[in-house]
């Protein structure tokens, strides 16, 4: 079967790391979480004091900013600059700010350049915001993942006690609501479901179930696309 670039979108918490990860290792293929890239982005401004209104400090530190990716013992580890920034990147100060950062279309236009490179030998599965309407168009496989509210908040949750930080459940959905507006409504690539992606609406699903779903449909489209 023909190799395929797997695209997977949609709001936050949604779960599409958690899906993206588990697809890629069932697939054998690699997986990139673009959101760890505007996080990264974020906390490297938080820790220099840059401000989004600052153009030429961003784009010079854009110039200073190369981000990868690495397996841990734990999971997939996100590098800036070399350094493992995985718990950084999830702080609650992070959240609050990487949306309005996602919005510059500076870093965006840096980060998709990064992401398509990364894309080029196909054979990834690339969770986010836009990736199946910019960064990937013509990717063979489009998810737009879906979750109610109150189940987001749910997962946001618990993640954040994994980590050892406990935060009401009021902050979490006031975050998670700005962050769908932002999103959303931006000017540079907003979140939108592509035309052609499959909606998967996970709010009842375990994660097997969702993972069942996703894989059934990359295997039908890597069978279809030796047809072509």
């Amino acid at each position: 079967m023909s190799e395929i670039i797997i695209a997977i979108d949609g709001y936050s918490s949604c779960g599409k790391s958690t899906l993206a990860r588990a697809l890629a290792a069932e697939l054998n293929y690699r997986y990139i979480d673009s959101g760890a890239m505007y996080r990264a982005v974020t906390l490297f401004f938080l820790e220099r004091g840059i401000r989004m209104d600052q153009k030429p400090e961003v784009e010079s530190a854009l110039d200073q900013i190369h981000i990868d990716f690495q397996h841990g013992p734990d999971g997939l580890i996100t590098l800036l600059n070399g350094e493992n920034v995985e718990e950084g990147i999830r702080s609650m100060a992070v959240a609050a700010k990487v949306s309005p950062v996602a919005t510059i279309p500076e870093v965006r236009r840096a980060l998709v350049r990064q992401q398509q490179a990364l894309g080029r030998a196909r054979q990834i599965v690339m969770d986010g915001r836009d990736i199946g309407t910019v960064v990937f168009p013509h990717a063979g496989l489009k998810i737009f993942l879906t979750a109610s509210l109150e189940e987001r908040v749910r997962r946001r949750s618990l993640q954040l006690l994994a980590k050892g930080m406990s935060v009401p459940d009021d902050e979490i959905r006031k975050n998670l609501l700005e962050r769908d507006y932002i999103d959303s409504t931006r000017s540079d690539s907003p979140l939108m479901k592509a035309p052609d992606a499959v909606v998967l609406d996970n709010t009842n699903l375990t994660e097997e179930e969702q993972l069942l779903v996703a894989k059934t449909l990359a295997l039908m489209r890597k069978r279809r696309s030796n047809l072509y």
